[in-house]
């Protein structure tokens, strides 16, 4: 059996958690049937040269290598795509070479419009049309949660037989607890004094000016370490700066890490962290929770998408309800709560620290028992088999 995965994010080149799936998940499938990737990295990149085209050039430079990799897959039984920047030449690999195509559901474009600051309307448009008609070509998806696959069914009415639950994973060799003060130090933070971590990009989507919003009702005594850079636009890069320098002014121990940090070293601010935050307003799946989780740290995030099928409540950390404004967008209906009862969860761990232990031991174990990718590896493969046996009836 031969495979093509299709990805945005390859490694060198990862900058979110689809990058860090890839990444994983190719590692062990190779283990279990032939693997080619196709990434972005590899293409180049053929300059736009009408100011028309530069105004579109985030839609335009996917598409373009999205059909230079056509040429690449002949002789492969099976496609496998990882978000809509590679959906274009699935469904033409498909097409062509009458094969079967797989979706992986890292997230869904109607369900980021903040998107449309980042594209302009036209190019979100065009993502989500994009999207639509790869998930309604698809022999087969993975949703990497339960409520991803419901979300699924919901936008695009797919026939839910055709979609296969498999969960994100985690290396718990590599995430482990793993201590270094000097890592510690080494980015301004007091090995002495407990602190709350995120990490994640300056996004709409990971909810960060909401955790920055709520600094001041967090313990004074804790550090606040943010993890955050990649921002999606110059507006929510300068609105994130300005947020911090005045939360800034009025207490000292928020240190804000800017730059992409080597994961030997962030595995060591998981560890160290008294408390993990994902203040997500909208998360498929989460595998920073894992790696988290896996390093001996408790998380607090938002209840919605896959998070809740992470964290266990009361057990590996909490889950903090979120009601959106409507069903177009996802900003909290009451951010003023939505942030209390945040920080009041994050307290409940930065005050006491042998809770946070204790949480930290049951977060390790569930990471390790339920999210290896050696079994996630073999799940996917299967689910290939069982396309391509399916092939020559739904082609």
């Amino acid at each position: 059996m031969k495979a093509a995965i299709l990805t945005n994010e390859y490694p060198p080149n990862i900058y979110g958690g689809a990058g860090i799936h890839v990444d994983y998940l190719t590692r062990e499938l190779k283990k279990l049937c032939e693997v080619s990737v196709h990434c972005f990295a590899d293409s180049p990149s053929r300059p736009f040269a009408s100011p028309e085209d530069q105004k579109f050039k985030k839609i335009l430079e996917p598409l373009d290598t999205n059909l230079q990799w056509i040429s690449a897959m002949r002789g492969i039984d099976i496609v496998h795509c990882h978000t809509w920047y590679s959906h274009f030449a699935g469904v033409l690999a498909s097409r062509l070479y009458r094969i079967p195509l797989v979706l992986t559901t890292h997230s869904l474009e109607p369900h980021r419009p903040w998107k449309a600051e980042q594209l302009g309307r036209g190019g979100y448009a065009m993502t989500c049309w994009i999207e639509r008609n790869a998930y309604q070509s698809a022999s087969g998806i993975i949703a990497v949660s339960k409520e991803m696959k419901q979300d699924v069914i919901n936008l695009y009415e797919v026939d839910e037989n055709r979609i296969k639950v498999i969960y994100n994973g985690i290396d718990p060799d590599f995430y482990r607890p793993t201590f270094d003060e000097a890592i510690l130090q080494k980015y301004g933070i007091n090995p002495q004094r407990p602190f709350m971590l995120f990490v994640g990009r300056i996004t709409r989507q990971k909810g960060i000016s909401q955790l920055i919003q709520a600094i001041p009702k967090i313990d004074p005594s804790a550090q606040v370490v943010l993890c955050a850079g990649a921002p999606d636009t110059p507006e929510i890069a300068e609105e994130s700066k300005n947020l911090i320098t005045e939360v800034q002014k009025n207490r000292d121990g928020v240190i804000w890490i800017q730059e992409m940090m080597p994961h030997s070293e962030l595995r060591v601010l998981y560890s160290h962290a008294a408390v993990f935050a994902t203040p997500s307003l909208y998360e498929p799946f989460g595998i920073i929770n894992l790696e988290a989780m896996a390093c001996g740290t408790p998380v607090v995030g938002s209840k919605v998408g896959g998070i809740p099928e992470i964290i266990v409540d009361g057990e590996t950390g909490f889950l903090v309800p979120l009601e959106y404004k409507s069903n177009v967008d996802f900003s909290p209906k009451d951010p003023e709560k939505f942030q209390s009862f945040f920080a009041e969860k994050l307290n409940l761990l930065l005050t006491n620290l042998e809770y946070s232990k204790q949480m930290g031991v049951a977060a390790r174990q569930r990471a390790k028992n339920i999210f290896g990718w050696r079994g996630i590896a073999k799940q996917t493969a299967d689910f290939y088999q069982e396309l391509i046996e399916m092939a020559p009836r739904s082609l």
